[in-house]
This record gives structure tokens, C-alpha cells and sequence, in this order.
């Protein structure tokens, strides 16, 4: 969960443990593709050779994933929820109505996280989650819908996240 003023993430110690080893398999496999880039290479015309241009694509996704990891861990801020019971923040499970009387519930953190459950995942960046941010009990805020229409949203209730 990412808190854009001052870049802290938040996320449960299960979740820190699993994207920390996924970061140090990603690390330890980087001596393999680099090695099949080689193998690749040695086949001849790089132009006409798909094989080599395959593993180049793999080694950039994973460099790619290895640098948000890296970037995400960094900023972590590990099993410590918020404590403020009545303002939407990363680490807060929150109960939202929309104005079509709709009610849902929903953790609002970093998609790193999953679910849990029943409970949905919202990241802060979302349009609801950017709405919904820093919300009072019982504000209502608005936010764009892909459609390019507009919903409302009031918030119900917040409480921290018990994992």
C-alpha cells in the first residue's frame, strides 16, 4: 500500500516474505538468462534468431520486476496497520456505499498483497482508492469511472487490517 506523500508501503509479513524471496529467485536466475542469451547467440544471425530474442525479452521483463520489487520493498512498512479508526488509509479495511445504495468492503492497499478471502484488494493509485484516500467516516468523494462517468462514494466505515 502506498501512501504518495511520503512513499511508504505498507504490507503484511507474509506478503514481505513472498515478494522478498520472489526478488532472490529473480536475482539467483539472472546467471541463467544470461547464460541462454549466450547460448542464443552463438546460433548465429541475431536478426533471424527468435530463441535469442526471446531471452532478451525474458531478461528485461525480470530486470523490470526485479527493479519494482527492489522499489517496493524498499519503502516497506511491515505489519504495522493504521491505528485511526475513522480515516481511509492503506492498511485499513473500508466499507464504502456508492450512490446507487451499493456496499462493499475492501482492503485498500498494494495489489503485491492479493486478496484475502472475500476481501478485495484496492490499491491507493485506483481511481476509487485515490478518491477514496485520506476520507473521513461518513465523506462522500467521487471519482471517474472507465466509461468516463462519474461515481460517488461515501465511506461507511474504516478500520485497520487484522491479517
Amino acid at each position: 500500500m502506498t501512501v504518495t506523500d511520503n512513499m511508504v508501503t505498507w504490507l503484511t509479513q507474509e506478503t514481505y516474505d513472498r515478494l522478498k524471496h520472489e526478488l532472490d529467485e529473480l536475482i539467483a536466475n539472472r546467471p541463467v538468462i544470461a547464460a541462454e542469451i549466450n547460448a542464443r547467440r552463438e546460433e548465429g544471425d541475431l536478426r533471424e534468431n527468435g530463441g535469442y530474442h526471446a531471452a532478451r525479452e525474458e531478461q528485461g521483463q525480470q530486470e523490470g520486476r526485479i527493479r519494482q520489487l527492489q522499489e517496493l520493498l524498499r519503502s516497506a512498512q511491515v505489519g504495522t496497520a493504521p491505528t485511526d479508526n475513522d480515516t481511509a488509509q492503506p492498511g485499513m479495511v473500508l466499507t464504502v456505499r456508492y450512490d446507487d445504495d451499493d456496499v462493499e468492503q475492501f482492503l485498500l492497499g498494494s495489489r503485491e498483497e492479493g486478496s484475502h478471502g472475500d476481501l478485495e484488494v484496492y490499491s491507493s493509485h485506483s481511481p476509487l482508492g485515490a478518491a477514496i484516500l485520506g476520507a473521513k467516516v461518513g465523506e462522500t468523494r467521487s471519482y471517474q469511472l472507465p466509461d468516463g462517468g462519474t461515481m460517488k462514494v461515501t465511506l461507511e466505515a474504516a478500520e485497520p487490517f487484522h491479517g
